[in-house]
């Protein structure tokens, strides 16, 4: 079996699920990479949220983040991390599996 999942997130109403999918992954050796865009970026303020922190690399789209009025440091999410859909395209050249939430 392969050793990467993409997990790409529109919606803001799965935060456990994600967690859960992720904790599940790296406990299994499995490199995770999570990608937020539209309405998924509202779960990085969720005190939840950073509990991905070390479980997966985590990007999201920095025009629906900014487009919702959000504003950084996000927990688990780096400053180069605030990316455009182009880091989703990579997500998914570069993962075995891929799922959405």
């Amino acid at each position: 079996m392969s050793g990467n999942l993409g997990i790409f997130v529109s919606s803001d109403r799965h935060l456990h699920h994600l967690l859960g999918i992720a904790r599940a992954a790296h406990a299994a050796g499995k490199q995770v990479t999570v990608f937020l865009t539209h309405r998924g970026v509202l779960l990085t303020r969720e005190p939840a949220f950073a509990q991905l922190e070390g479980l997966a690399r985590v990007s999201l789209c920095q025009v629906n983040f900014q487009a919702w009025g959000l504003q950084g440091p996000v927990p688990a999410v780096t400053r180069e991390d605030f990316a455009s859909q182009a880091r989703h395209a990579a997500m998914i050249a570069d993962c075995d599996r891929y799922m959405v939430l």
